[in-house]
C-alpha cells in the first residue's frame, strides 16, 4: 500500500475546493483572467498578459498600467460603486470558504474512519484535522489576494497537510498489516489494501459531492458578482479599450 499516494488526492481537494468556494465561473457564469488583490487603499487586478496587465481602482480613480485614465463624474461614481460592491463580497466569499473547510475536514475524517484505524489514532487524527482546519481558516482570513493560492503555494500547503496527517495513518495501517501478516491472516492484509485503494478512488469524488452543499451559498453571491460585470460595462480603460475585468457568459447574462 502507498498511503501517501492514497491520501494526497483528498488532501488536495481539502485545500483547493474550499478556497475557491466552488467554481464561480461555472456557478455564476462570470470569469476573469486577472488575479485580484484587495488592500485598504485600493483594488488591484493584474495578469502577466495581454495588456492591460495592471488595473488599479482607488476611490473612483482608475489607473491602467501606471497611467491614470480620465473618467467623467458619472464614470467615477460607477467605478466607486464597483469598488464598494467588490469589497463587500470579500467577507461573504471567505464565509463560504470557511464552510467548505468544515465540510472537507468532516469528509476526510469520515473517509479515514473507513480504514478501521484504532481508537488512539482516530483521536489523534481528529485533533490534527481540527488544528489544520484552524490553520487553514486563519490563512483564508489573512489572505487578500488570489496570488496566495497559486501553484507552488498551494502545493506547499498541501504537502504540509500531508506531512501532518499521512504519517499517522501510515503508522497505523503498517501496524495492522504487520500484525495480520505475522498472524498469517492474508485476507485481513488484503482488506487493508482494498480499503486504502477505495479511499484513493472514491475519496475525491465523495468530497466533490459533499461540496455541493455549498452551492446555494455560492449561488447567493452570483447576483452581486454579475452586477460587478454590469458596472464595468462602458468604462474606458485607455488606448481606446473598454474595462474588461470580468466576462459574463450568455448563460449568466443579466
Amino acid at each position: 500500500m502507498r498511503p501517501l499516494r492514497v491520501m494526497l488526492p483528498v488532501l488536495s481537494l481539502l485545500l483547493v475546493l474550499p478556497l475557491h468556494a466552488q467554481d464561480l465561473a461555472t456557478t455564476c457564469h462570470v470569469s476573469s483572467s486577472y488575479d485580484l488583490t484587495v488592500v485598504p487603499a485600493y483594488l488591484l487586478f493584474d495578469r502577466a498578459s495581454p495588456a492591460p496587465q495592471r488595473v488599479r481602482l482607488q476611490d473612483g480613480v482608475l489607473r491602467v498600467d501606471g497611467r491614470t485614465v480620465p473618467l467623467s463624474a458619472g464614470e467615477r461614481v460607477r467605478l466607486a460603486r464597483f469598488e464598494r460592491l467588490l469589497r463587500a463580497l470579500v467577507p461573504r466569499v471567505k464565509a463560504v470558504a470557511d464552510h467548505g473547510v468544515d465540510v472537507a475536514v468532516q469528509t476526510v475524517r469520515s473517509q479515514a474512519a473507513s480504514l478501521g484505524l484504532d481508537t488512539a489514532t482516530r483521536v489523534e487524527l481528529d485533533q490534527r484535522l481540527a488544528a489544520d482546519a484552524v490553520s487553514l481558516k486563519q490563512r483564508i482570513a489573512a489572505s487578500y489576494s488570489t496570488h496566495d493560492w497559486h501553484g507552488a503555494v498551494a502545493e506547499q500547503y498541501e504537502q504540509e497537510l500531508a506531512s501532518d496527517i499521512v504519517p499517522l495513518i501510515v503508522a497505523d495501517l503498517g501496524r495492522q498489516a504487520l500484525t495480520a501478516a505475522m498472524g498469517g491472516d492474508l485476507q485481513r492484509a488484503a482488506e487493508l489494501r482494498d480499503r486504502a485503494a477505495a479511499l484513493a478512488t472514491d475519496g475525491p469524488a465523495l468530497l466533490r459531492q459533499r461540496m455541493n452543499v455549498l452551492r446555494p451559498q455560492v449561488a447567493a453571491l452570483c447576483p452581486d458578482i454579475r452586477q460587478l460585470a454590469t458596472l464595468q460595462q462602458g468604462l474606458p480603460a485607455g488606448d481606446g479599450r473598454m474595462l474588461d475585468l470580468l466576462q459574463v457568459t450568455d448563460a449568466g447574462a443579466p
